[in-house]
């Protein structure tokens, strides 16, 4: 339940359009629901201003379904990430509005968060590192900032990064992913005015070490408004970008 819809529950009772008892049957389910194989933390928008998301990785079709389905009907905007082709076939049985984005590997149940003002641009250093630029991209967009992508910038290839800076720093906040040696978030980050969140891809040959070699050189980055998520955590990035850009909104 977020705050806005537990207000206005109470609004109504106050006003006595609606029980007591039907206030607590609403509530009956806060602060979490058992599910017996997961207990779905219906409470956390109230708590933190975003709902809880499924990762499901490692969860059967079924677990997956069921714990977005549990989310949706509190009412509240439903994601699933790294979420594959057979997740989504069991949700949309439950969920008849649930959507799948195929590169991003993730599942949205309903239609996300009002639009709060916030914009964010996440840079994708290649057009290897999408899948994870574009987890990124749907959980900021699904959460309410207003995104733009930028595809195949990489310093490989400077001049197509340059052509899109102006753009670039219209944003709140950017996130950039990238793999090999992972260098895009610095040059960026001496470009722009806003918070930078780098995200090391596992794109590489050998000695890239699945993204650690990219880890490793965003951490020891010089650009002072560079941070850093894990290894492909497109969908941390896309959290963390919503926040900064929804509070520059305000």
């Amino acid at each position: 339940m977020q705050r806005d819809a537990l207000l206005k529950l109470l609004a109504e009772m106050q006003a006595g359009s609606i029980t007591a008892d039907a206030v607590a049957d609403k509530l009956a389910n806060l602060p979490f629901e058992d599910l017996s194989f997961a207990k779905v933390d219906h409470h956390r928008s109230l708590r933190s201003g975003m709902p809880e998301v499924v990762f499901a990785q490692g969860k059967t079709p079924q677990q997956t379904a069921a714990i977005l389905a549990s989310i949706h009907a509190s009412g509240v905007p439903a994601l699933a990430t790294r979420a594959d082709i057979a997740a989504f076939e069991a949700t949309k049985e439950l969920v008849k509005e649930a959507t799948y984005h195929a590169v991003a590997r993730c599942i949205t149940c309903g239609a996300g968060a009002a639009k709060s003002g916030g914009r964010v641009a996440v840079v994708c250093a290649g057009t290897s590192d999408l899948p994870v630029a574009d987890e990124a991209a749907v959980t900021a967009d699904f959460f309410g900032a207003m995104v733009t992508r930028f595809t195949d910038v990489g310093v490989a290839g400077l001049h197509r990064l340059l052509a899109q800076l102006p753009a670039i720093r219209e944003a709140d906040a950017v996130i950039v992913c990238a793999g090999m040696e992972g260098a895009l978030p610095s040059v960026v980050g001496g470009l722009v005015a806003v918070p930078v969140i780098a995200v090391p891809t596992s794109v590489g040959y050998g000695a890239s070490f699945g993204g650690v070699t990219a880890l490793l050189g965003m951490m020891n980055s010089c650009s002072p408004n560079v941070t850093v998520v894990n290894i492909d955590n497109g969908f941390g990035a896309g959290y963390v970008s919503t926040l900064y850009a929804t509070r520059a909104s305000r």
